[in-house]
């Protein structure tokens, strides 16, 4: 049972949030390779359908996950290692009546690379109790400070394995979206992200009627293109919060009016508040 009062476990500082029965905690570890680490116990929130520019290695401690990964439900079979690529949608919501515990690892780019995102989206689950037990390992190490040569060689060795296993399943990887319009916005969305853009200028810009291009891209990637660019302004929210920026700077830096549109949203699609966020991890 969740106390009122914040609980240090692990040297990590969790907060949690006792109205909804969660604990949330959330650091940048001084570890190349690893943009964030995100610890999380959830019984209610579902993730809305949203993208990272990053590679997800989540573990499941207790309970389960349903999710939509390219349009196919998936799930986190017990003991498995869940994989999602960067730029993919997916949601995520409890499978079970208690919730779930997961560990996640946001890996950058120098880990995976984009030739092996086609194989994720395929195969995100693997069964392999060596990998998994690494990747404990590894989020061990991340939680203390001092460990960080250790994490290092934990995540080399956890790196090589995942890509064995992509390159394995390669050759039945369906080929991503065609490019076109859909991969011009995402491109355009992605250069203004702070800024933003009107459907109007887009259209424009890349010379397709505004209809035909809010219809191409959710038909290519899954995600409409106003929850794409929301996603990605809060993924970059979760980064300036981590570098100790406070709310009130991060709402504005990220492409939100005010606050209370950072809050709103990054509710959603974290689960939490981003003072809540930006109160975990260790040493704070």
């Amino acid at each position: 049972m969740l106390r009122d009062s914040t609980v240090r476990t692990s040297s990590v500082l969790y907060v949690p949030d006792v109205t909804r029965h969660q604990e949330i905690s959330a650091w940048r570890p001084p570890v190349a390779g690893v943009v964030e680490v995100f610890h999380a116990h959830f019984t209610e929130h579902a993730y809305p359908m949203h993208v990272h520019d990053a590679w997800t290695l989540l573990i499941v401690d207790d309970g389960a996950i349903r999710y939509e990964l390219d349009r196919f439900e998936r799930g986190t079979p017990s003991d498995t290692v869940t994989l999602l690529p960067p730029h993919v949608p997916h949601n995520g919501s409890p499978a079970t009546p208690h919730g779930f515990r997961k560990r996640v690892l946001y890996l950058d780019m120098t880990q995976l690379d984009a030739g092996l995102i086609g194989a994720a989206v395929d195969g995100p689950s693997l069964t392999d109790p060596v990998l998994r037990g690494r990747v404990g390992q590894l989020h061990t190490a991340l939680a203390n400070r001092g460990d960080e040569f250790e994490a290092e060689s934990r995540l080399a060795l956890i790196s090589e394995r995942l890509r064995t296993h992509l390159r394995q399943g390669r050759t039945l990887a369906r080929p991503g979206p065609a490019r076109g319009v859909a991969q011009s916005l995402r491109d355009l969305l992605d250069a203004r992200l702070p800024d933003g853009v009107a459907l109007e200028e887009a259209a424009r810009v890349i010379h397709a009627h505004p209809t035909h291009l809010v219809r191409a891209f959710s038909g290519a990637y899954g995600i409409a293109p106003h929850q794409y660019l929301m996603s990605r302004r809060v993924e970059l929210a979760r980064r300036l919060l981590l570098d100790g920026q406070p709310p009130g700077e991060v709402a504005t830096a990220a492409g939100f009016y005010d606050q209370s549109h950072l809050t709103r949203h990054f509710k959603r699609v974290v689960g939490t508040t981003p003072g809540r966020y930006a109160r975990t991890g260790p040493g704070r």
